[in-house]
């Protein structure tokens, strides 16, 4: 029932764009926490045929789990017969084509769902074969003794998106009806007994949660493991209570930490704004941060200098 993760991926899984952008800002900050860890802790790549391994690279070993908790997620996906949801209106499309993708389906191209998609591009690019790769900064090693991190291959955004469509219902209770809390026990169960979390602790292990409702009832489980997340918004409350302390402004590190976890970026979904050819634009939209999540947004925006854009 488990998968050894052996095979070779299909030239066509893993183009060269925006996803190994944000393959290298994950590993190359999960590579900057281990080097703290272990100093604090003594005791289209059709044309990617070059293999060039950075010398900071960070050696990753891919847990043992089903096939049915990653890939196997994305075909029961794909096998719906219809999803009406928003922004679904491109997957039903891709779904009526009825096309055999073999052993690595796509992700989904529902906005929705795809700006979440780092934990299929990480996955991609450790299933790549090293020839195939350039200026990766992941090199995936098959023995546990020889990784700095163990990469949990768990699609768990994919996981909880299903289950939102089958039945919303019951997605935030511990019934037999939620399949995607059963996919959610079953990783901790796994992984949890395995020698390698057992000798850590769980400290050198990768989840990716970019999801805010990723593995939305174990998270106290996982919370001693590096957590890849897009912001701490849907940690939040849950953070503060077990804290006991009546700030609401501060992160604690109950579950969340930026001394241990990853900030990765959402995965680009609108098109380059290419400066060169946007010479008269006088006026920046932006992003100023304080995002809560479910809360409002503050947007700025800068207007004409006379030096250009501000």
């Amino acid at each position: 029932m488990t998968q050894t993760h052996k095979s070779k991926m299909p030239l066509n899984i893993l183009p060269s764009s925006i996803p190994s952008l944000l393959i290298s800002i994950c590993l190359l900050s999960i590579s900057i926490f281990i080097l703290f860890f272990h100093s604090s802790n003594s005791t289209n790549p059709t044309s990617l045929y070059s293999q060039y391994t950075l010398p900071n690279s960070i050696k990753v070993y891919i847990a043992d789990i089903p096939r049915s908790l990653n890939y196997g997620i994305l075909e029961n996906y794909w096998s719906l017969d219809n999803d009406n949801r928003i922004g679904s209106e491109v997957d039903n499309v891709i779904r009526r084509q009825k096309k055999n993708y073999g052993d690595f389906p796509l992700y989904p191209e529902n906005p929705i769902i795809k700006q979440y998609s780092a934990e299929y591009w990480i996955m991609a690019d450790l299933m790549t074969p090293e020839r195939l790769k350039i200026e990766s900064f992941s090199k995936r090693v098959f023995s546990v003794e020889e990784a700095d991190v163990i990469f949990v291959p768990f699609f768990a955004t994919v996981s909880a998106e299903l289950q939102l469509i089958l039945n919303k219902g019951v997605f935030r209770k511990k019934v037999k009806e939620n399949e995607d809390y059963a996919r959610q026990r079953m990783v901790v169960d796994l992984v949890k007994k395995s020698e390698a979390w057992l000798r850590s602790g769980g400290r050198d292990h990768v989840f990716v949660l970019t999801d805010p409702v990723a593995m939305y009832h174990v998270r106290d489980e996982i919370a001693p493991a590096i957590l890849l997340v897009v912001d701490f918004g849907g940690w939040y409350r849950i953070d503060s209570k077990a804290s006991n302390e009546s700030s609401s402004g501060a992160i604690h590190h109950t579950q969340v930490s930026l001394l241990k976890d990853v900030i990765v970026p959402y995965t680009h979904l609108l098109p380059r704004l290419l400066i060169s050819n946007n010479q008269n634009r006088k006026t920046l939209l932006y992003f100023k941060g304080a995002k809560h999540r479910h809360r409002d947004v503050r947007l700025g925006v800068s207007g004409p200098k006379t030096d250009g854009l501000d």
